[in-house]
């Protein structure tokens, strides 16, 4: 069963403000691809995070929460990886 999947007003406000059409889309699709496998191959767990979990797309990094019981993948946070993988 597929899971729903909710972005978040940081990861929204990043997606808006990219001025690179296509891979603005290829962002979007990989966000859309969480739905059907909210644990793709390329997904690692964040080090620092309460059950955070990270997707790379090119040198971003799309932050996500996963909730089982409600069938729910929470997009936290998309951004550089500079930005997002350091304290």
């Amino acid at each position: 069963m597929p899971h729903t999947v909710e972005v978040g007003r940081k990861a929204r406000k990043f997606l808006v403000s990219l001025s690179d059409k296509k891979f603005r889309d290829r962002l979007q699709d990989a966000v859309g691809v969480l739905a059907a496998n909210p644990r793709p191959p390329v997904c690692l767990k964040v080090q620092a995070g309460d059950g955070l979990c990270r997707v790379r797309v090119g040198d971003c990094r799309i932050i996500n929460q996963i909730q089982d019981a409600v069938l729910t993948v929470l997009v936290v946070q998309i951004g550089n990886r500079r930005e997002i993988c350091r304290p």
